[in-house]
């Protein structure tokens, strides 16, 4: 492919980066993962964990929290009971997470956790992440540029968070979200909900449709979300009159986002699978007494239907993963 631009160089250099910090081959060596919910978004994760895990030689137990906090404490007491080395984690709470990963470490169990984390930072040894005000900041440009293009600079906004999942990570989204789209000319904020997980996301997007029949614009701060609100407007015919932003770069919304329906405009996408490689590789490290980095920001992109070139790179790499 001749065209190099941001996508390639941001892809190159996160690769460049899993390339640099890939441990040497493990001896015998157990790392334990947890996510929270099973998305294509964690399903990519852990994609990228399993690469990490087989290229290191290492063995990867793999854990669902179903976003239950009993759940995930029964799963980190059973990786601490079978000895594990290292304990890669999306914790559910930044508080109620931390006595069972205390309970870990105190027993040699290194922790890494990634997407979320916890309030004591003495425990993990490294924390990978997105800026999460990142991702609401650049969706936000592309919505503002939207707005004064398209809407006449005056909107009727939504918003689906997750604030009873992850208060701060869904506020640092969707404030950064309407903080750049104000730009765009005068927005109304008429509605903001939780709905994280897409048949809820359905429902509730649903819900604020009928309730505000004339809404421009539904703002979605993670995948499951984005994917219920593009469903909803298509439920009720509002293809070309209600337009979605949101978060998360996955198959079925860069799909979205080359659908001729013109319902989702622009998404920020993290790079799941990146950041799952980076996190099992920080494990496997930590493991074997090596330096890692005690924070890592993984870059994000912002994807807009009106780069389709770019919209459709992404989803080469993104299937070149599989």
């Amino acid at each position: 492919m001749k065209r190099t631009g941001k996508l390639s160089k941001l892809l190159i250099a996160s690769t460049m980066v899993g390339i640099l910090s890939a441990p040497a081959l493990s001896d015998d060596l157990t790392v334990a993962s947890v996510v929270f919910q099973q998305d294509q978004f964690f399903r990519t994760i852990q994609m990228g964990m399993n690469a990490a895990a087989e290229s290191a030689g290492a063995t990867l137990l793999e854990g669902n929290s179903d976003s239950k906090p009993e759940k995930e404490i029964s799963l980190i007491d059973t990786y601490i009971a079978r000895g594990v080395d290292a304990i890669v984690i999306s914790p559910v709470s930044k508080v109620a997470s931390i006595p069972a990963l205390k309970r870990a470490k105190e027993k040699g169990i290194h922790i890494v956790t990634y997407n979320s984390t916890i309030d004591d930072p003495s425990i993990p040894v490294s924390y990978l992440n997105s800026k999460q005000r990142d991702l609401g900041n650049t969706t936000g440009m592309m919505a503002a540029k939207f707005i004064a293009d398209e809407m006449g600079g005056s909107v009727k906004v939504a918003t689906l968070g997750f604030k009873a999942l992850l208060p701060e990570i869904s506020a640092d989204r969707v404030d950064g979200f309407i903080e750049e789209a104000e730009k765009g000319g005068n927005v109304e904020i008429v509605s903001q909900q939780d709905a994280w997980l897409a048949e809820k996301a359905v429902q509730v997007a649903g819900d604020i449709i009928t309730a505000n029949p004339d809404i421009n614009i539904i703002y979605a701060a993670n995948e499951g979300g984005t994917v219920g609100a593009v469903q909803a407007v298509r439920n009720a015919g509002k293809q070309g009159e209600i337009f979605v932003f949101g978060v998360d770069g996955t198959e079925q919304l860069v799909s979205f986002l080359l659908d001729d329906d013109n319902v989702l405009q622009a998404v920020t996408a993290q790079q799941p699978y990146v950041m799952g490689e980076m996190a099992v590789n920080a494990a496997v490290a930590a493991s074997k007494g090596e330096t890692v980095d005690k924070t890592v920001i993984v870059p994000v992109l912002g994807l807009s239907r009106t780069d389709k070139p770019a919209v459709e790179e992404f989803q080469a790499y993104l299937r070149s993963l599989q």
